[in-house]
């Protein structure tokens, strides 16, 4: 719930583009029906991180998985930290729905969304490990629980952010 509240604060979640759609368009009504796009770009992005994970854990060994996951991880940071800051995307705050969403699937894959699932789809992956029922039976549902908690927090709280910038406070603040 706190993770998804910190996200939910994170301008580059949503609510910043939300605002600025409804600004442009000068409608109520966007900032709220542009949640969707961003509850639908984070769910994708959590639908795609589970696929890609649970067929390369039935096709692949999981340890070479694992392995790969980490230094793929590892890979990324080694990069970002040594040229990242040179190439940023600009892009301006114009944008749709459809965009939107895109964005959003954007940020959740960018920021981890689904990685959190990883320790608990890992077992479905176990063809014939002893106790691959109780473990799976066990972790999944407390991790699509979780996930469920985080992303409801994280809109409930872009909402509020997008609601109080929109009603108050305008973008001058920022």
């Amino acid at each position: 719930a706190g993770l998804g509240a910190f996200h939910g604060i994170n301008p580059a979640m949503g609510w910043l583009f939300a605002v600025a759609l409804g600004l442009n368009r000068q409608s109520r009504r966007i900032v709220w029906l542009s949640l969707i796009p961003i509850a639908l770009g984070h769910a994708l992005s959590v639908a795609v991180v589970v696929a890609v994970i649970v067929t390369l854990g039935v096709v692949v060994d999981r340890r070479i998985v694992e392995t790969g996951a980490g230094i793929a991880l590892l890979a990324w940071a080694a990069y970002y930290a040594l040229y990242g800051h040179r190439h940023r995307v600009r892009v301006g705050m114009r944008t749709g729905l459809a965009g939107l969403a895109l964005w959003s699937f954007l940020m959740a894959t960018g920021h981890g969304a689904g990685l959190m699932l990883v320790p608990a789809i890992a077992p479905l992956c176990l063809a014939g490990a002893a106790g691959r029922e109780l473990t799976a039976a066990g972790s999944l549902p407390v991790a699509l629980a979780a996930v469920g908690v985080h992303t409801g927090v994280m809109l409930a709280v872009t909402a509020a952010v997008a609601a109080i910038v929109y009603e108050w406070l305008g973008l001058e603040f920022l």
